[in-house]
């Protein structure tokens, strides 16, 4: 699957630049993953300190010069929204001058949930896409604040929830990711939000190569190509990768009955891993859609390995159509299992931020002097405001 990705501010552009690296690392393979990679934002700083996205103006793109000077929005993503309604052009402009567009399979936006520009851009900018590519899927990645953000930047409560209601109106499928998931608390803030980066776009790797392949070799029996991936994302979703070592046999050597049954049991360590660790914790039931991709090295794919990996995914997700795929390409030693997780029916952790935002607007309107009742949050979400 070839995507076009744009990051949306600092957090999006950040996570932008980490899937230009990945479209490094799969061009060492010969395959192309990404058309393009564009990085938008209100601050000249942030578009300064990226490091692999071409320094250009139409891939760093600068908007809303004119009212913010280049210094940003302030975290106010109701300001970003307008600057992306009014300088929106810019990045369809962009768009259309990417050299391989008509092989682009998809979009993805990618946004800081808390932020001001990407918060308030991410939603309008997708639903300008959508206007102009009506046959291309639009998909955004959100990424939700760490708790220290919550407690001690009111505001960012109030950005998340407009930002996740305006998106989830705008894009065909929503990639869900909780910072607060991947932090190690004692680490350098430098290295570990670099960490955090890599390790939320390092399970698309796999999930965009297995289709791309060209090496006849490495081609799957059942290929996860951009077709399965198009059909299974749809509304909430999350994406999850875990990785099993599995020893390295001689080539000659007959494999003890011990010794396969350790290895099937790598696969589904594997796939315990990915659904433990996704990318916003939730309940396997509540996805009406998934999929599964399993990489090793071609001498360790057998049918008893696919056979308890799908078992094992259809125990936990009991309600989801699910899509199976193999890529024989592994580094030997390892079983690689890529998860993702689609149609969330019902999101505890989206559904506390609606909470929490019409709780915010209360009592800003109480502030004002214009108290409300508290109603059912089915009834109130229509007061979380409409970035588009």
């Amino acid at each position: 699957m070839k995507l076009l990705v744009i990051g949306c501010g600092q957090c999006g552009g950040r996570l932008a630049d980490e899937f230009a690296l990945m479209s490094k690392k799969a061009q060492l393979n010969k395959l192309e993953v990404l058309t393009n990679v564009l990085a938008v934002n209100t601050d000249v700083a942030d578009l300064s300190g990226l490091s692999l996205i071409k320094s250009d103006f139409q891939h760093r793109i600068l908007i809303g010069n004119k009212k913010t000077g280049g210094h940003g929005v302030g975290k106010m993503n109701d300001v970003g929204a307008e600057i992306a309604r009014s300088d929106g052009d810019k990045v369809i402009e962009a768009i259309r001058l990417t050299p391989h567009l008509a092989e682009t399979d998809a979009f993805l936006l990618i946004a800081g949930a808390a932020g001001g520009t990407g918060s308030g851009s991410i939603s309008v900018l997708t639903h300008m896409i959508k206007e102009r590519y009506l046959d291309k899927p639009v998909y955004n990645m959100i990424v939700l604040p760490f708790r220290y953000e919550e407690t001690t930047e009111e505001r960012s409560i109030y950005n998340v929830g407009t930002c996740l209601k305006s998106a989830y109106m705008a894009a065909d499928a929503v990639f869900l990711v909780d910072n607060q998931r991947y932090l190690k608390k004692n680490a350098p803030i430098r290295n570990n939000l670099a960490k955090i980066n890599r390790m939320v776009v390092k399970p698309f790797y796999n999930v965009l190569c297995a289709g791309e392949e060209t090496n006849s070799k490495y081609i799957g029996s059942k290929v996860l190509d951009a077709g399965d991936i198009i059909q299974t994302l749809s509304g909430w979703t999350v994406i999850g990768y875990g990785c099993a070592k599995t020893p390295r046999f001689e080539a000659n050597k007959l494999i003890d009955f011990r010794e396969k049954t350790s290895e099937t049991a790598r696969g589904v360590q594997a796939m315990d891993e990915a659904l433990g660790d996704l990318s916003v914790k939730c309940n396997p039931t509540e996805a009406r859609k998934a999929l599964y991709l399993l990489t090793t090295n071609p001498k360790q794919m057998n049918m008893s390995l696919i056979n308890d990996l799908s078992s094992t995914l259809k125990t936990m997700a009991t309600e989801a159509i699910i899509r199976t795929g193999d890529y024989p390409r592994g580094q030997g030693k390892d079983v690689e299992v890529t998860v993702i997780l689609s149609e969330l029916t019902n999101s505890r952790k989206v559904m506390d931020y609606f909470s929490r935002t019409i709780d915010y607007i209360s009592r800003a309107k109480q502030r004002r002097g214009m108290s409300i009742e508290q109603e059912e949050l089915g009834e109130t979400f229509k007061d979380i405001p409409n970035l588009l």
